[in-house]
């Protein structure tokens, strides 16, 4: 089976999105042994292909020459996408590049057997974008033959995807948990991160941007005093953030940690006592981070926002849900979890079986690939 994958990034950029395509490409080439290309654009300026092989997966990185509202100008992205052919091009939106193409050159549905979309998200923050481009959505999403979703959620608080239901297969985004091992001793580093954290410890991790709700959840830290937070990513809001924290005298209890290796990120995984995702904007389609500190029995706290996120985090099942931009009631969450031991040990261990049994990356990338092997069968 020959496969084209493409999306805007790939990796190593790190990113929910660019993360799954590439557990997908390279789930696919070596458990399946299936010729897997990527087509993406370049993460940074740059005015060169760059091609490799990744992990067994074929990649192309193509130039990008600016970026508009985080969109890559890529304009050889046209011309490159009509070299290929095969049996399954599988695109991940938004990426409005894809979709274009497939509407400038409908020769593409006759150079591939079944053409699959990814939805990852409707387009949130670049509403100027729809404007013009809704339409456009509409055409491109009737010439498509498949489209998977991550969870129910996203199909009744789109936009676009109520109108083609008859299409659409559920499939949860899986990660990789094969490092984790609940039999396995916490490790040296956990145990040194929890002996340095004062009380019961929270730990949140993803980029310092505007959608996170981070300035909510250090309020919130605010309510609960015997409760300590670690934060972990990096992004334009870090001075912002570290700014709220020193005005409200918490930096004993809360500190901000840039990204950190996989290995020391799992150590603070096992380490913390709650994880906390207190996101405010649709942005936050998924919450993969979720689902690692599920795996490790930490027990949830999430918002509300019609997305994956509770999808993932069912409410007093695995975690608790509070509503956005609620300081108040996320703050008596923390709290409810920080007094009760046995509670936060009940969800977590609920937490963990869901995790193992629904969002690995093997029942992910199995599911997709039965999806292209009954659509070949049409």
């Amino acid at each position: 089976m020959k496969i084209l994958q493409t999306n805007k990034a790939y990796y190593p950029k790190v990113g929910g999105i660019e993360t799954t395509i590439t557990t997908l490409s390279e789930g696919l080439a070596n458990n399946y042994g299936e010729d897997v290309n990527v087509l993406t654009c370049s993460e940074v300026k740059r005015t060169r292909t760059i091609e490799g092989v990744i992990n067994g997966v074929k990649v192309k990185y193509l130039p990008t020459y600016n970026f508009l509202s985080s969109l890559p100008i890529s304009p050889g992205y046209f011309k490159a996408i009509t070299k290929y052919s095969g049996d399954i091009l599988h695109i991940h939106e938004p990426f409005p590049l894809a979709d274009l193409s497939l509407l400038l050159f409908p020769e593409l549905q006759k150079k591939f057997s079944r053409i699959v979309v990814s939805w990852h998200s409707d387009i949130i923050r670049q509403k100027w974008v729809l404007s013009f481009y809704k339409k456009y959505i509409f055409r491109f999403l009737k010439m498509v033959d498949k489209i998977i979703v991550s969870n129910p959620n996203m199909i009744k608080n789109s936009d676009f995807l109520p109108s083609f239901e008859d299409k659409i297969e559920v499939i949860p985004i899986g990660v990789n948990l094969n490092w984790v091992d609940p039999f396995q001793d916490s490790g040296v580093l956990s145990d040194e991160i929890q002996i340095s954290n004062k009380g019961t410890m929270a730990l949140c991790v993803g980029r310092l941007v505007y959608y996170k709700g981070l300035e909510y959840l250090i309020d919130a830290l605010n309510l609960v005093p015997d409760a300590s937070l670690i934060i972990i990513g990096s992004g334009p809001l870090k001075n912002k953030l570290s700014d709220r924290i020193n005005k409200l005298n918490l930096a004993s209890r809360i500190k901000i940690l840039p990204e950190v290796d996989e290995k020391t990120l799992h150590s603070y995984y096992k380490a913390c006592d709650l994880f906390i995702l207190p996101s405010v904007e649709k942005s936050e389609t998924y919450g993969i981070v979720q689902i690692e500190a599920m795996a490790c029995g930490k027990p949830l706290i999430c918002t509300d926002l019609g997305t994956g996120t509770t999808f993932i985090n069912q409410h007093e099942v695995t975690g608790l849900v509070v509503p956005p931009r609620n300081t108040k009631l996320l703050a008596e969450a923390i709290d409810k979890l920080a007094k009760n031991f046995e509670l936060r040990k009940q969800l977590g261990s609920r937490g963990r079986e869901r995790a193992l049994k629904e969002f690995t990356a093997e029942k992910m990338v199995a599911e997709t690939y039965k999806v292209y092997q009954n659509l070949l069968k049409e």
